[in-house]
Parts: C-alpha cells; structure tokens; sequence
C-alpha cells in the first residue's frame, strides 16, 4: 500500500498501532528505500497533564524510538507524528488541536534535534483530524476532516486481507485484566483470606511446599481443559464473562496464592504454545480479575504468565501491556521486569521457550513432585544467571536482581539455609506480598536483600 495525503496517514494509524490509541502521543518512523519512506518501529506514550512535562514527554519518546530504530533495522530518515485526544466537556475538536499544537511543536522540534525530521504532524480528534505541516485550506479546513468509516478504507481491505486486527482501544485492553468491583467481589476477597489461612503456613513450610505446588498445578491443568471445552462465545467482554463463571472463587484463591511461588509459577508458564496456551491465557487473565481489594500486589504473577504466554504466541501488544500491568501491581517483579524489557527489545522469546520445554507442560511429574528440581526459568545456571536474564541483557542491563528471603508469621528473622542444608536445586522463596494484603496472608511479607 502507498499512503499519500494526510487522510490516509490517519485513516492508518490504528493499523500501525493494532488499536486506536486515546490520550496520546505517537511517533512512527520511515526508512527511505529507493526513494519511498517505508515504515518502520513505533512509540507511544500518554500525554501528560501539565504542559510544562510536553517537552520532556516528546524527547524520550524520540530518544527511545530513534536508539530502538537503530538497534533493529537502522536509523530512520523521517517521522510521522500523530497526537490524539478527544474533547473535554464543552471543547470541540478544533480546540483540541489548538491546545495540543504546542506538544505537536515539541515533538517535531526533539525529532529535528536528533536530525529525523518530521514530515507530517496529525491531530485527531473528535472524529476529525488535522494537520500541523499542510497550509493548503483546500487540503486541510480549519474545522478538520472527517476521518472515513472504520473498516471502509483501502487500506482495512487490505490489512483484514493480510490478517492484522485492530483491538479497539488500550482502556478496553486493560479491562480485561482489571479486578473485578461487583458484589462477587467481596465473596472473593473472603474466599482469599480462607485460602491463606490454609495454604500460607503450608507454602512456608518447605517439607510441604512440592506439594502444594503439585495441588496448584493440578488444578490450573484441570481448569485450563474446562476453559479449553467451553462453548465459544463472540466479543470478549461475553467471553470473559464465561471465562469468570466457568471458574469457582475457592479455586481462584487457591491458584492465586499457589503462584506466589516461583517456581510453581514458573513451571506454570509452560503452557505457553500449542493448543494448551489459548485457554491458558485465558485462566491468567482469569485470575488477574481475582485479585480484588488488598490482594491487588497478588495479580503480579497471573499478569506476568499472560503476558509471557501473550508474547509467546505472537501477541506483543498483549503482552506489553500485561507485564506494564504487572508492574504496576509490584514494581520489583523481576520476571515481569525481564519480559517486559526482553518484548520491548523485540528480542525472540524462542529462547526462553526452549528452557521451559525441558518441563514439557506444567503438568507435574512424579519426579518433580518428590523433588523440586525441573528446570525453571528462575533456575540458575553454571553463570550465575537466570536464563530469562540472558534473554533481556541482549538488550539493555537490567539493574541489579534481589534475593526475596520469607520472613517467618512471627516477625523474627529467617535463618538461613546452612552449608550442610541446602534449599534443594530450583526452589525459590516466595515473592513479597505488602502488609495491605489480606489478614491470612500477612506472612508472605519478605525482607529483600541486595545480592
């Protein structure tokens, strides 16, 4: 397809971005090639609320797309810059173009510092769009022009032919894995706090932890081909909403605080191809909605699975999004970190895929449920490392990686393992669960040490 006036430029945004982007600022890069700008990477970010922040906003977003291009495929030659927001009550669209002139002057002034220019500024708003480089009236009125009928133009033609799919919208994304604020709510909430007065001392307690992470994975198996035989409904928020009531609140809280450990959690993250990995995801995402109230630090670990099973099968946007989620939710997750980094980088998750098929599915064996040792992605190696940090230091470091050692329900210090008693081979400590969890799982909470 050749795009040649500013309608077209607009009319492709949500097609470059797979969704249509609301409150944001949005850079694509061209690379010239026998004279044609071809597309290339693009960056996206919120626009802030104070305008005194625009400029900052506009020269990471060009900073981070110009080093990214070059990491990838060259530095690009030019820029399309869009800004996109709808009107506050009593605006129109035409005065949303007016107010965000300044950030659209911004983000071409920060592109030309870094000398890619920018060939074409867009605002949309308000089922219009606007141009910030054409002075023609003709072209582009001063009241803007309409954008086209979603899925009407040649290039929706084209791109439903080539399969791309456009979400909709990134708010709608995230309600997907948004806890749940009904009246069942408060059901799951109590079914949590049962939970952890029955599982917790049992996940401490290393002589019985394999087997609670045998019970969790049992039962996320058992609940993966329940999702898998269920009749398919069209639209997600229907089939989220079959999802939520194929899916009891007493097994919602036993999986969500069975994943706390990582190494469940990580032998859990081998469903992540085949048939297993669509109804998989849909359980991640599941249980992310279950972390209702003060067990909202909780969702790091199913967000980080969906994410990570999102990214496998190809879904980038997905899987960004989720693990920006996930960090949210507890901003020193660490394999949330790494994925998050490693998609971002554009790095092949083959590599990480290739460690967790040496456990071919969650499925636990009963090798693995008399000793904790299959491989995990956590598993050190000869190195030192973990593989999923090898993953993400092919693109940038990481920062340093902590060591979460369980406190014990009593407050006092845990011992550590001694020389002639050492934690067996791929076992983990659980990650740390804030003091504004839930009554029964208060003894999750961790001291973090440097390493």
């Amino acid at each position: 397809m050749t795009l040649r006036t500013p309608a077209e430029l607009a009319d492709a945004l949500p097609y470059l971005l797979g969704y249509r982007p609301e409150d944001s600022m949005v850079l694509v890069a061209l690379h010239d090639r026998e004279g044609k700008g071809r597309f290339g990477g693009r960056a996206r970010l919120g626009i802030p609320a104070g305008q005194e922040d625009w400029t900052a906003a506009a020269r990471q977003l060009a900073h981070g797309l110009v080093t990214g291009s070059e990491r990838r495929r060259g530095r690009p030659e030019q820029m399309v810059a869009y800004v996109c927001q709808e009107p506050s009550p009593g605006e129109t669209g035409q005065d949303v173009k007016r107010r965000l002139e300044g950030l659209a002057h911004a983000l071409r002034v920060e592109c030309g510092n870094l000398d890619v220019p920018v060939i074409e500024a867009l605002c949309i708003s308000d089922g219009r769009f606007w141009s910030y480089c054409c002075p023609t009236e003709s072209c582009c009125p001063a009241e803007g022009s309409p954008m086209g009928l979603p899925g009407t133009s040649v290039l929706a033609a084209a791109a439903t032919y080539a399969g791309l799919q456009v979400r909709g919208t990134l708010r709608e994304l995230h309600a997907r894995f948004q806890p749940r604020e009904s009246a069942a709510a408060l059901e799951q909430e109590i079914a949590l706090d049962a939970a952890g007065m029955t599982l917790v001392p049992r996940i401490l307690d290393e002589t019985s932890r394999a087997g609670i992470a045998a019970e969790t994975l049992t039962l996320a198996e058992r609940i993966i081909r329940r999702f898998a035989a269920a009749t398919p409904v069209s639209g997600t928020h229907p089939a989220d909403l079959r999802d939520d009531g194929l899916l009891g609140d007493d097994e919602a809280a036993a999986l969500i605080l069975g994943l706390q450990d990582r190494t469940t959690r990580d032998r859990a993250a081998a469903w992540m191809e085949g048939e297993e990995a669509a109804p998989a995801l849909r359980l991640w995402r599941a249980l992310a909605r279950r972390c209702v109230g003060p067990y909202h630090e909780h969702a790091a670990a199913p967000l980080t699975l969906a994410g990570w099973v999102a990214w496998s099968t190809g879904d980038e946007l997905e899987a960004r999004e989720a693990l920006a989620m996930a960090l949210g939710a507890d901003r020193d997750y660490l394999f949330a970190r790494l994925l998050h980094q490693a998609c971002n980088e554009g790095l092949d998750p083959e590599a990480i895929r290739r460690c967790l098929r040496a456990e071919p599915s969650g499925r636990v064996s009963p090798r693995s449920e008399a000793q904790p040792q299959s491989a995990t992605l956590t598993e050190p190696e000869p190195d030192g490392r973990a593989p999923g940090d090898q993953a993400a230091e092919a693109g940038t470091a990481t920062g340093t990686r902590r060591r979460r050692r369980v406190r014990p329900a009593d407050g006092s210090r845990a011992k550590r393992p001694s020389a002639t008693r050492r934690r067996p081979t791929g076992t983990r400590p659980l990650p740390t669960a804030s003091d504004s969890t839930g009554p029964a799982t208060r003894a999750l909470h961790a001291t973090r040490e440097e390493e």
